[in-house]
């Protein structure tokens, strides 16, 4: 017989992402961190490979970031929302994690489940930050993929790019729920 975790299968139910924009300081220090992350890297990772990695941006980093975002939009003639958008979430986050998807050479891993790990590691970074009590969201925008940026920006070389930035902060006001899937329309069960 399985033994249950009633509290966090709780928490697995009813969490919510807290919207970039209603994040203000603190953020999480070092010592805050530091668990958050532990928690992120023990998601599945076939061969134990760790094709993802971390970088901690804080606040003088995401405001080059920012600067960065509306020179590549602007040298790429993105339209002026697209830019303002992602330099927006970029100013105004208090901290942020890049997730870097970081696939190896593998010829028993494919690519593929390399990236889906890294997205698993966003997933249990965003969760690990929440049920820590901070707010956070992720969210990923062209700068995610632009090379350029990556390059220059983080410092990142091919074929790395950004699964996600976490961004973490005190929320300050807590968003209403989102209509939910419904699982009977998205579900099959198969017996044969």
């Amino acid at each position: 017989m399985p033994t249950p975790n009633p509290d966090a299968l709780a928490f697995l139910l009813t969490r919510r992402s807290r919207p970039h924009k209603t994040l203000t300081g603190p953020a999480p220090d070092r010592d805050a961190l530091l668990p958050l992350l532990t928690a992120a890297a023990r998601t599945p990772d076939h061969g134990k490979l760790e094709p993802w990695r971390f970088i901690v941006l804080e606040q003088a980093a995401l405001h080059r970031l920012a600067a960065l975002t509306r020179k590549r939009g602007a040298d790429l003639q993105l339209d002026p929302d697209q830019i303002d958008k992602i330099a927006g979430m970029f100013e105004t986050a208090p901290l942020s994690v890049a997730v870097v998807a970081s696939p190896k050479a593998s010829e028993k891993i494919p690519e593929i489940e390399q990236t889906l790990s890294a997205g698993a590691v966003c997933l249990a970074l965003l969760n690990a930050a929440l049920a820590a009590g901070w707010g956070a969201n992720w969210l990923t925008g062209w700068t995610a993929f632009d090379r350029p940026f990556l390059t220059e920006g983080l410092d990142l070389n091919e074929p790395e790019y950004v699964a996600g930035f976490i961004h973490m902060g005190t929320e300050t006001s807590t968003p209403p729920d989102r209509p939910r899937p419904d699982i009977t329309a998205i579900t099959t069960w198969t017996r044969t």
